[in-house]
């Protein structure tokens, strides 16, 4: 208490005062200790009116103190001699001032100012990575003429369903290692999207036999291994540019038969470039400097996202089997999915904030969860009945995967890949056995999963620890 002290609220250093001091509460505060404040003849005489007056006008920074002495910094600060204190206020030292402001001012302790919500969500780029899960389909619409599709759709397929498993396990892993250093997480990517893309092109040229639909699977497993780079380093904006000849091709298809050359070299094209994106973004990471202590997770914490991305991939491609634009509208539903991950992690951060209890903070998360859910879901009945689809099987579809990718954000891995896993499994066993329609067969399946599914995130997400 030898210097002076910043103690209001815009300080530009601040103290425990300040800090516990809300603004809107002092006016309110000095009129009760003006009306209510009771005084007593100190033993040592002086005047005490002037004590009086000395706490009301002080009473907004004096309630919150939690001690005497903080008072006695408050006086020191306000430069209060030892002969005033003497003189005006009839007390014998600093202490003695002080403990007298402190038990005339009643204690008050506002609520401190909302904090900033820390998972507030990037807006533009959750929408242009909705966008970008869907424009690549682009490819298809302007090569279909140009290779047989009854031979290369199952290469296709295979090859996509390996590259969604792989990039699943290793966004997980780089998202792990991003923790250490954007250069951490460069290396890992670096190492793991070339071999994926052989994987998923060797697969798929070995389920087709033909040159052309090898050719097909390679192009689309090299892409997605860009994309898959791009997407995890915030390279967003490069895959859109890169992207551009493909969606400036596809845009004339309805007026212009662009040929053979243009149909071809638009998409290679855009390949092209998003290739050199992802290289050019993984060199920048990799020129930053290394971590130390850098966080490496074992093959086997990867293995459950990998094992859902196959799920859900499978899951998927059952669905676009019966309503192939149902499943555009729920790709594109991915950007405002992962949109409302960040809005439940917030919402819940401020029912923490709230709640006293873990009964009510249970009660305020059934409602965080309803809530977000429910935004998801509503916009896929529209574009169902738009592209002539039932609403049911795309609506449990989309609450399985969302569910399901909520757990993963909170690191919870094994429930949802082994409950997509057992969903995907049972629906095409069923599709290929039973007697039921393959759209009921699907919605049961994923209906069974999106309830199994909710009840999880209600009884592990419902608890305090987890947001804290």
């Amino acid at each position: 208490m030898s210097g002076p002290m910043a103690l209001e609220p815009d300080g530009s250093q601040g103290d425990t005062l300040s800090l516990r001091l809300a603004e809107d509460s002092a006016p309110r505060l000095r009129r009760d200790v003006e009306r209510t404040l009771s005084l007593r003849q100190p033993r040592w005489g002086g005047d005490h009116a002037a004590v009086d007056s000395l706490a009301a006008e002080l009473a907004d920074r004096i309630g919150p103190a939690v001690h005497p002495y903080e008072v006695a910094a408050l006086l020191e600060s306000e430069g209060l001699t030892a002969e005033v204190i003497r003189e005006r206020y009839g007390h014998p030292n600093l202490f003695s001032l002080a403990r007298a402001l402190y038990e005339r001012v009643p204690r008050t302790f506002p609520e401190p100012p909302p904090a900033a919500d820390p998972w507030r969500p990037d807006h533009v780029r959750c929408a242009l990575r909705g966008a970008l899960f869907a424009l690549p389909g682009l490819g298809y619409l302007l090569t279909a003429p140009l290779w047989d599709a009854e031979r290369a759709v199952t290469g296709l397929v295979v090859a996509g369903l390996l590259s969604w498993a792989w990039g699943q396990a290793l966004g997980h892993r780089a998202f792990v290692r991003m923790t250490s250093g954007r250069r951490e997480a460069a290396r890992t990517l670096l190492r793991g999207a070339p071999l994926g893309a052989a994987v998923a092109t060797g697969a798929g040229a070995l389920v087709t036999g033909s040159a052309t639909a090898a050719l097909a699977s390679g192009v689309q497993s090299l892409y997605l291994a860009a994309a898959g780079v791009l997407l995890v380093l915030g390279g967003e904006r490069l895959l859109l540019a890169a992207l551009a000849p493909l969606i400036a091709g596809a845009a004339v298809l309805p007026w212009w038969e662009p040929g053979t050359v243009l149909r071809a070299g638009l998409p290679l094209l855009a390949l092209l470039g998003s290739v050199a994106a992802a290289g050019w973004t993984l060199r920048t990471a990799l020129a930053a400097d290394p971590a130390q202590g850098a966080v490496r997770p074992s093959l086997l914490a990867s293995l459950p996202y990998g094992m859902f991305g196959l799920s859900a991939g499978a899951l998927v491609l059952l669905a676009g089997r019966e309503d192939p634009y149902a499943v555009i509208a729920l790709t594109v539903s991915m950007g405002p999915a992962e949109w409302l991950l960040y809005r439940y992690r917030g919402l819940s951060v401020a029912a923490l904030r709230r709640t006293g209890t873990p009964a009510a903070f249970r009660l305020w998360s059934a409602g965080v969860l309803a809530l977000c859910l429910g935004v998801y879901l509503l916009p896929l009945v529209p574009a169902a009945l738009l592209t002539g689809s039932a609403p049911a099987p795309l609506l449990l579809l989309a609450a399985a995967l969302w569910t399901a990718l909520l757990l993963q954000a909170f690191g919870v891995a094994w429930p949802p890949a082994v409950v997509c896993a057992a969903a995907a499994g049972t629906a095409g066993a069923l599709t290929v056995l039973g007697p039921l329609p393959r759209a009921d067969v699907l919605a049961l399946c994923t209906g069974a999963a999106a309830l199994w599914l909710t009840g999880c995130v209600l009884h592990l997400l419902g608890r305090p620890a987890r947001h804290a």
